[in-house]
């Protein structure tokens, strides 16, 4: 029936079938069904209209209003080229087969609402103008790739099941996923934002992908959740923007900034590797689960995921204008990066501690944990990046001053002595650049004092050398006894009495050695031993052998009382 009269409608057996007005609401169709170059000219009305079988529009021309509303499609439907030139309304239609819109023009206002798309779905190079999917439910995949959108665009709590693919789409106007659900990959690969974009309230159950993706006034991008990677690898943000993303990994490599930007994580780890920074940009740790409309977003699907928020590497980034707040940087690669001495690092910033068994407990940059790994010096660790790329003691050496340097700017003290520790370590251990004399010093350094930051190793050392140069001075440099004065006289001619006095040298002590070890001599040897750490030479009449031994405590000792202060002070310098 229908051919016959699709054949009565043509003025010539090579023309397309032209209806001025077409009404099938409520048809059936029980077998496919071909309106293929067909040219609708007024309205078409579809509205409940069910089709058993394959459907094909390809290349049909809509002038009119177009409605499909309520329509059931069990078969494959093709649109494939067709023109669409007034409003078009699939709203609550069922696709049980392939959708086929590849090369299609909606030109003015096309409307999905709550649509069902059971299988896969292509709307590929499909030219829309205001177009509504809000709350569609697609359960095969999808791909609007290499489309355009020059209106509104709503996609609002819709469903894509499988893998929703907006590559190279150009939006014109304002797009919103808004609480949309991407239920495996949703790529946005080379798609250009010329409106705002909010993705408010979105669900990623796998990867999102804006790798090459351009916003030119997007102000926020997010906040949405996300369970696998959220790739932003060469996007280009214009003006300054907002982005809030909750779990996974977030990867911005080659990504550039053109203005301001704050990048609001949670439950996520980053990647800035070569990312451009023109403006200033703020990496901060979200303390609380984002919101939507007054309400917190579920984060059911990070259930067990750290909350806090992982930096990986900001290698070849302009440092200058990057701000860590709050963040965890313990796998952090910093080697590479450009300006470090002027990176800001603010609220609570995690790093590596040394492992239990090491002589210190101090922060440890991600570089010296894998070079120490590579050594065997660090427990626990068997694996890590492949040698070529772990940098050498001096590399890290220079990472660690330019970090020192930026808290001291920051007037974190305190926290600077950390890095100068990891600085001293690695030119200790550079035995290319740092020549063996320095490597000797740097070494009695830090065995005396942990380079002048550890005031307990300083002390225990000063009370040991007080300790054996009290034995020392108690064994054989007191004198058996203080040496009294000697008077000699003579009578003169005249009976003058000339008188003269001496002091003999003093005797070294006799007997063994429990003998010479007395309470009183121990306590005039630390007399001696405290006046000549502390204040001055005691004066006490001493040995040759005790002479020589406060001589070398005045030199030694004061310099280990120094250290144990200078630590301290490093502790607590404002």
């Amino acid at each position: 029936m229908l051919r016959e009269v699709l054949a009565v409608l043509r003025q010539e057996p090579s023309e397309r079938p032209e209806f001025v007005t077409a009404r099938f609401a409520g048809a059936e169709f029980v077998e496919d069904t071909d309106f293929s170059w067909v040219r609708f000219g007024g309205a078409l009305d579809f509205k409940g209209a069910r089709f058993a079988g394959g459907v094909s529009f390809r290349e049909a021309r809509f002038s009119g209003l177009a409605l499909f509303e309520k329509a059931s499609f069990a078969g494959d439907v093709e649109f494939r080229g067709a023109d669409f030139e007034g409003l078009v309304s699939f709203a609550d239609a069922a696709f049980g087969g392939r959708v086929d819109f590849g090369r299609a023009g909606l030109k003015r206002d096309a409307n999905f609402l709550r649509a069902t798309f059971s299988r896969d779905a292509s709307f590929e190079r499909v030219r829309f103008g205001e177009a509504i999917f809000v709350k569609a439910d697609f359960a095969g995949e999808v791909s609007f790739s290499h489309g355009a959108f020059s209106g509104l665009t709503l996609f609002d709590e819709a469903s894509f099941a499988a893998r929703a693919d907006f590559s190279s789409v150009g939006f014109g106007g304002e797009v919103s996923f808004s609480a949309a659900r991407f239920g495996a990959a949703g790529t946005f690969s080379g798609a250009a934002f010329q409106g705002r974009a909010p993705f408010d309230g979105a669900t990623f159950v796998g990867s999102a992908t804006f790798d090459e993706a351009r916003f030119h006034t997007a102000p926020e991008l997010g906040p949405f959740t996300c369970g696998g990677e959220t790739r932003l690898d060469g996007a280009v943000f214009d003006v300054p923007v907002t982005i809030e993303i909750a779990g996974g990994r977030v990867v911005c490599r080659r990504t550039r900034w053109e203005n301001t930007a704050t990048l609001r994580l949670r439950r996520a780890s980053i990647d800035l590797r070569d990312a451009v920074l023109n403006a200033p940009v703020a990496v901060i740790a979200h303390p609380t689960p984002f919101e939507q409309g007054g309400r917190p977003l579920s984060e059911e699907l990070l259930a067990g995921e750290d909350p806090g928020v992982r930096v990986l590497s900001v290698s070849g980034v302009d440092a200058a204008m990057l701000v860590l707040a709050g963040t965890d940087v313990s796998e952090c690669v910093f080697g590479g990066a450009f300006h470090l001495d002027q990176i800001r690092l603010e609220g609570r910033i995690t790093f590596w501690r040394a492992p239990p068994g090491w002589r210190t407990r101090r922060r440890v940059l991600a570089e010296e944990r894998d070079w120490r790994a590579l050594r065997g010096q660090w427990p626990g660790r068997d694996s890590g990046p492949p040698r070529e790329l772990v940098p050498g003691p001096a590399a890290i050496a220079a990472t660690y001053r330019h970090l020192r340097k930026a808290l001291e700017d920051g007037k974190n003290e305190p926290g600077a002595a950390a890095f100068y520790y990891g600085e001293c370590e690695m030119r200790r251990h550079d035995r290319e650049g740092t020549p063996a004399v320095e490597r000797w010093l740097l070494t009695a350094y830090w065995a005396l004092s942990g380079y002048g930051l550890r005031a307990l190793r300083a002390l225990a050392w000063l009370v040991a050398a007080m300790a054996a140069t009290v034995l020392v001075m108690a064994l054989w440099g007191l004198p058996a006894e203080s040496p009294r004065p000697e008077f000699a006289g003579r009578v003169g001619a005249d009976g003058e009495v000339a008188l003269t006095s001496d002091t003999p040298p003093p005797v070294n002590p006799r007997g063994g050695l429990g003998e010479r070890l007395t309470g009183e001599r121990a306590e005039r040897a630390l007399r001696v031993v405290i006046n000549s750490v502390v204040f001055r030479s005691s004066g006490q009449e001493l040995t040759t052998a005790g002479t020589y031994t406060e001589m070398g405590s005045r030199l030694v000792e004061p310099v280990l009382l120094g250290l144990a202060v200078l630590a301290v002070r490093a502790r607590v310098k404002r």
